[in-house]
């Protein structure tokens, strides 16, 4: 038998016998064979076990290069699906019959495999080479995280010396294990390993826990204690998630650092201050102890003011204003610097701890005098109006800041980037491939690959070709996702068909996929099939702007060269440039493309004359998605769900349709079509985060994209969703009521990064002239009364928003959003956003009454609704605030 015979019987020994039988230059003649097959095996690799670890063998031995044998065995195999298929004696043998240099090369380059893409038993064979040739150590992620897990759990082995019988202890595994002191510092190096780092801690055994042991290696002088509580430190410093900087901070506790080590570690202390709350305040609480006891270098108790008295968390403020004020009670002389220090906390959002301040700064300024006077003023023009007339007594001089003096403070407004223009190479067209690959490319990346691709496949298809083969080897086509959607990552299926590969799968995902996704996967289909044919010279459709937008001229004389070529664009294509493409009243255009002659030439002269694809209404509802998913097994993540969507007639029942709808080809025609919102769709748009690229879809009508975007941005428990908003609000065209509800959405999300996206996009509105602050002001209200929105993740966004000098900005939204807030019973936080509210009109003069902020502070009590309706009322009416 051949060896490829013995591949598909299954037989991963008798593959071992035939390679030694072959030449380097047989072995390499197979690997087309092999390629095939590995095609051939796809998703059915569970049911073809023998043949896959013949082949994952076969592949091994006949790329007789170690890069390349590594690239067989990591890159896109199906055995990577089955950890198993590493264990295999077979395998060893081939490996094991290769020089030590082809050996220590293989090491080196499997090593570099993303941790993520790593099984126990390809960690175990990588072990066993290194210790048996002698080669370097890897200490790449992988191979680190791959080792930690295995001191960790035990487990029995009969190929490593160093793992042994299942029933040794954490201790007896690393007291003998030669890795331990240049693999253990990279531990404070690696993504969420902390909270295995900490890992079930069992009284009874302390010998099987980390912390301990550690400590126990660092005492023997393996490993040196001052790194590893340097190493914890600065790991705490970088910041992480909860559960990760939990371990290293029980880790830093467990290792008890002495006074002294504490002392020259002072300022590593200081940076802790903006970490985690629980990891600032254990770093509080140590420089609280130091500075009792005399240690704490000069100028660090102002340093550590500055950053604990502006984060959000109450009780790290109020620790620190009290170790403010007990260090000047200690010592008297230190009251100019405590003074100066509390008046960091006088822009707190919090209106109590800026009243402790201003009580702490009122105990000790008479030890002080006048000197630092104009540095508190300054600080107290931050307070909240409640505390300006207390300020201005302790202070002196009136606070309130006049209208005439107020300058709203917004961001430039973005200018338009032009698209680079076509690739010159093969060879950049593969390099930015790769990139693409790698990542989420923005638009401009893109395109311009896909455009490559058609272009360089119609002017030199083989050296394409040779360029694109690393490539495709280091991204080979896993097949599509069947639940989700057509990703940008799918242009590989364009590279495929460059090189006259095929991919089986299809790009979209019937029932489940959204029409972004179809567009897209529409798009891909056509190019590659244009490949094929080779009578495409380059797209139509790739953008002039960053933004995905096209210029009319350029598109006119693109059509131009397609007739001179007699070429005939693909349906896909001509439909998405059209609804790119700006629309102009540039007579010269307009007269070019009058002179085309082909039917697409004809149709774009049309769609630019009409002006293209006219604004929809929007029409507002409230939606419940559960109502339309009864009986669906996903129902319950949408039970007691309301949200405020947009619905939209689509292009069919505009005034205006020369070149009609009918003419786009039919997933741009979806695009553009009638809107109505369901609890499907919901289910489609919260599936992960949608890419920039869709954006490019519309680029010329904003409020069509936010409206048919809405169900992610209104998915504002998900992830990275409301990060769209600032590319969404650069697009072109009407900033309607959809545009508003999806910004209002983003406020309003979880995570602190989409709030921060939501704000930039509210103040490039801003900027462009583009926001109706009322409008905004009212949806967000009935967002927060139907509990889509939470008010204080509102607060904070509004905080966040006025902190850049926009104060008039955010007050023209809250000035429209509380009397509908006030109206109902107030939401929790309600308050909190009284009072922002009442700062930003202070801050930006504004004045006049508001009824139901009249009534609110009207009403009795002293809950922090009616104190700061009183405030708001004051400054509205021109009045001193405070008492």
């Amino acid at each position: 038998m051949t060896l490829i015979e013995r591949v598909r019987a299954g037989d991963a020994d008798g593959v071992v016998r035939e390679l030694a039988g072959l030449t380097p230059a047989q072995r390499r003649d197979c690997i087309a064979e092999l390629k095939e097959i590995r095609q051939e095996i796809g998703e059915e690799s569970w049911l073809k076990r023998g043949v896959l670890q013949a082949l994952m063998v076969a592949g091994a031995g006949c790329h007789t290069a170690a890069t390349s044998a590594a690239a067989w065995l990591s890159t896109g195999g199906p055995w990577s699906r089955q950890d198993d298929s590493w264990d295999q004696p077979a395998l060893l043998t081939v490996i094991e019959s290769r020089p030590l240099e082809w050996r220590s090369a293989l090491v080196a380059k499997l090593a570099q495999r993303r941790a993520t893409s790593w099984g126990t038993r390809e960690y175990e064979l990588l072990e066993h080479l290194v210790l048996t040739t002698g080669c370097d150590v890897p200490t790449s992620e992988g191979f680190v995280t791959q080792w930690f897990r295995g001191r960790t759990w035990t487990y029995a082995s009969q190929r490593n010396p160093i793992v042994v019988v299942t029933g040794e202890t954490l201790w007896e595994r690393l007291s003998k294990d030669p890795f331990v002191p240049l693999l253990t510092p990279r531990l404070f190096e690696l993504d969420e390993i902390g909270s295995m780092l900490d890992g079930p801690r069992d009284e009874q055994r302390p010998e099987d826990w980390w912390p301990t042991c550690l400590i126990r290696l660092a005492e023997q002088g393996t490993l040196d204690r001052g790194e590893l509580i340097d190493r914890c430190l600065a790991r705490l410093a970088r910041g992480g998630r909860t559960s990760d900087q939990r371990g290293f901070l029980e880790l830093l506790q467990t290792f008890a650092p002495t006074t002294e080590e504490r002392t020259a570690r002072a300022r590593n202390y200081l940076a802790l201050l903006d970490a985690l709350p629980t990891v600032a305040a254990h770093a509080q609480q140590v420089l609280t102890d130091l500075d009792e006891a005399g240690l704490l270098p000069p100028g660090l108790l102002a340093e550590a003011s500055a950053a604990v008295l502006v984060r959000t968390e109450k009780k790290l403020v109020r620790v620190q204003l009290g170790w403010l004020d007990k260090a000047a009670r200690r010592d008297p002389a230190r009251s100019g610097e405590v003074v100066l220090a509390t008046a960091h906390a006088f822009g707190h959002p919090d209106p109590d701890l800026q009243g402790m301040a201003l009580q702490v700064t009122a105990r000790h300024l008479p030890a002080v005098g006048a000197a630092v006077l104009p540095q508190l003023r300054a600080a107290a023009e931050l307070l909240n109006p409640a505390h300006t007339a207390r300020a201005g007594e302790l202070l002196g001089g009136d606070l309130r800041v006049p209208a005439e003096a107020y300058r709203e403070l917004l961001p430039p407004v973005p200018l338009p980037v032009s698209v680079p223009g076509p690739l010159d190479s093969a060879e950049e067209v593969a390099e930015e491939l790769g990139a693409v690959l790698a990542g989420d490319p923005d638009v401009a990346a893109f395109e311009r690959v896909l455009s490559g691709l058609v272009r360089h496949a119609h002017r030199n298809r083989p050296a394409l070709a040779r360029a694109l083969e690393p490539v495709l080897r280091a991204h080979e086509w896993s097949g599509t996702q069947r639940w989700a959607d057509c990703s940008p990552r799918a242009v590989v299926h364009v590279a495929l068909a460059a090189v006259g590969q095929a991919t089986p799968e299809p790009l979209r995902s019937p029932g489940f996929g959204t029409e972004f996704g179809d567009v897209l996967a529409g798009r891909l289909e056509e190019a590659a099939d244009r490949i094929r044919t080779g009578r495409t010279p380059f797209l139509l459709a790739t953008p002039t702007s960053a933004t995905g937008a096209l210029d009319a001229a350029t598109l006119v004389d693109r059509l131009a060269a397609y007739e001179a070529a007699g070429a005939k664009p693909g349906a896909a294509d001509l439909s998405q440039a059209l609804l790119r493409v700006v629309p102009t009243e540039d007579t010269e255009v307009l007269a070019a493309a009058e002179r085309l002659g082909s039917l697409a030439g004809q149709h774009a002269a049309r769609w630019l004359r009409s002006g293209g694809l006219p604004a929809q209404p929007s029409t507002r509802r409230r939606f419940s998605p559960a109502q339309d998913l009864e009986g669906h097994w996903r129902v319950h993540e949408f039970e007691g769900a309301v949200l405020t969507v947009i619905d939209q007639p689509g292009w069919e029942s505009a005034v205006r349709r020369d070149g009609g709808a009918d003419q786009l080809a039919p997933d741009l025609a979806e695009l553009v079509g009638p809107l109505v919102h369901s609890g499907l769709r919901t289910i489609r748009y919260r599936h992960g985060t949608p890419p920039r690229l869709w954006l490019a879809a519309l680029p010329n009508h904003r409020e069509e994209l936010a409206a048919r975007l809405l169900d992610a941005f209104a998915h504002t428990e998900g992830r990275g969703n409301a990060e769209l908003l600032p590319h969404l609000v650069e697009a072109g065209g009407p900033a309607g009521p959809a545009v508003h509800l999806a910004v209002g959405y983003g406020l309003g999300a979880r995570r602190p990064e989409d709030r921060t996206a939501a704000v930039d996009a509210l103040l490039v509105l801003a900027a462009r002239g583009d926001l109706d602050g009322p409008l905004l002001g009212r949806e967000l209200a009935e967002l927060v009364l139907i509990g889509a929105v939470k008010t204080n993740r509102l607060t904070d966004s509004a905080q966040a928003a006025a902190a850049t000098g926009a104060y008039g900005t955010v007050w023209s939204v809250l000035a429209a959003a509380l009397p509908q807030l006030l109206t109902a019973t107030p939401a929790r936080g309600t308050g909190e956003l009284l009072a922002v509210a009442a700062d930003c009109a202070r801050r930006s003069g504004a004045r006049g009454p508001i009824a139901e902020v009249s009534a609110a502070a009207e009403r009795g009590g002293s809950s922090r609704v009616v104190k700061e309706a009183r405030a708001l009322r004051e400054v509205l009416a021109g009045a001193p605030t405070g008492g």
